[in-house]
């Protein structure tokens, strides 16, 4: 089955479809991962985007169980290099084109990526749509460039509901934004007592549930989209130790007085090398963000750099100087990626118990 990929610039890739056979529009956005495919479609954080995996060969070891980052993906559409019609993996369930299928995903397949993913290395992000080879290129193109991207992305992710992941340890609440289940694993791991909240969850509610320490999660689209959150946090700010990760490190340094703006095409793989600036030590981390927090714009806040990009030098870490507060631009949690960074849940969680006994101990005083 035909199908052909067309961007807002009038690119047209003629290719094979697989999954779904619906139309699907987005931003093109691509992923340097070489594994972790599962993991990236079920990336809340990739909502309304069509992905472009530039490793060539995808789905090769099939869907499995156990991988997965949500249980409804939220991604637009699939693009691929070769589609691995049989997987060949002892933890594989079914085939990615079957999985696909099941959750409504276009795919297509047998196109040139590295020369999509250098099309948007040089003019950034581009809408685009999949659809059928019957459809007219200048409609569809005209229709892209007229079209605005969702900025509402946050509200279709998010948990409309609270609900607990109980555990005897600290308690914590985790404002959902788009939460990855890696960021839940860590924390249930360390026998957190985890309370899920969704985006728009008030400081007072969250106060009253009596938290150790809060985790904004990770989430997709622009941060000044979510402007409730931005209120939420800077009313936290200094009463309950706080851990930002990707989107809610953004969240984060907006509500210290930061800024944020849209990058030309994002970080999006598992392959960054970030250094942390206290010790100068380089962890190789997991990234998925389109948005980035302004250099410029620390100036004059109570915000400090603790981590930068070495491919680009964009800030990747955060620190409060007055409250318990940090946050990083990457995924510590990776899924996928390596666990270079696995030590900030540990890192975070000496601070709540830091903050806890001093607590205590002013109680006695």
């Amino acid at each position: 089955m035909k199908k052909q990929l067309i961007l807002e610039d009038g690119t047209i890739f003629i290719g094979e479809g697989f999954g779904s056979e619906a139309s699907t529009a987005g931003e093109v956005v691509f992923n340097t991962g070489m594994t972790g495919y599962q993991e990236i479609l079920s990336d809340p954080s990739y909502c309304g985007q069509i992905v472009t995996l530039t490793y060539p060969l995808i789905g090769n070891y099939g869907i499995n169980r156990d991988d997965f980052e949500s249980i409804s993906p939220a991604v637009h559409g699939l693009i691929v290099k070769e589609n691995a019609d049989f997987p060949s993996n002892w933890r594989s369930e079914l085939p990615l084109d079957t999985y696909l299928k099941m959750k409504n995903i276009p795919g297509i397949a047998g196109i040139d990526t590295r020369k999509l993913t250098k099309i948007i290395r040089q003019h950034g992000t581009l809408k685009g749509t999949i659809c059928g080879i019957e459809e007219n290129p200048e409609d569809i193109i005209a229709s892209l460039r007229g079209k605005m991207l969702p900025n509402d992305q946050v509200r279709q992710v998010s948990t409309k509901t609270p609900y607990p992941s109980p555990g005897r340890g600290h308690r914590i609440v985790l404002v959902d934004f788009g939460l990855k289940h890696g960021i839940l694993r860590e924390l249930n791991d360390r026998n957190c007592d985890v309370i899920v909240v969704p985006y728009n969850t008030t400081f007072e509610e969250i106060l009253s549930l009596s938290p150790d320490g809060i985790m904004l999660s990770n989430g997709p689209g622009d941060p000044k989209d979510v402007p409730e959150a931005i209120e939420m946090i800077k009313c936290l700010i200094g009463r309950v130790p706080m851990f930002g990760i990707c989107l809610g490190h953004q969240l984060f340094a907006l509500a210290c007085g930061a800024d944020t703006e849209k990058m030309k095409f994002g970080h999006r793989g598992s392959n960054h090398p970030v250094k942390d600036l206290s010790t100068g030590k380089i962890a190789i981390t997991s990234q998925n963000h389109g948005y980035t927090v302004k250099e410029d714009s620390i100036l004059g806040t109570e915000l400090e750099v603790t981590h930068i990009a070495l491919n680009d030098g964009t800030i990747e870490g955060l620190s409060h100087k007055n409250a318990a507060a940090f946050t990083v631009q990457y995924h510590p949690e990776a899924s996928p990626g390596p666990e270079d960074a696995n030590g900030l849940f540990n890192q975070f969680l000496d601070i709540v118990e830091a903050e806890k006994r001093e607590a205590v101990a002013n109680a006695k005083a």
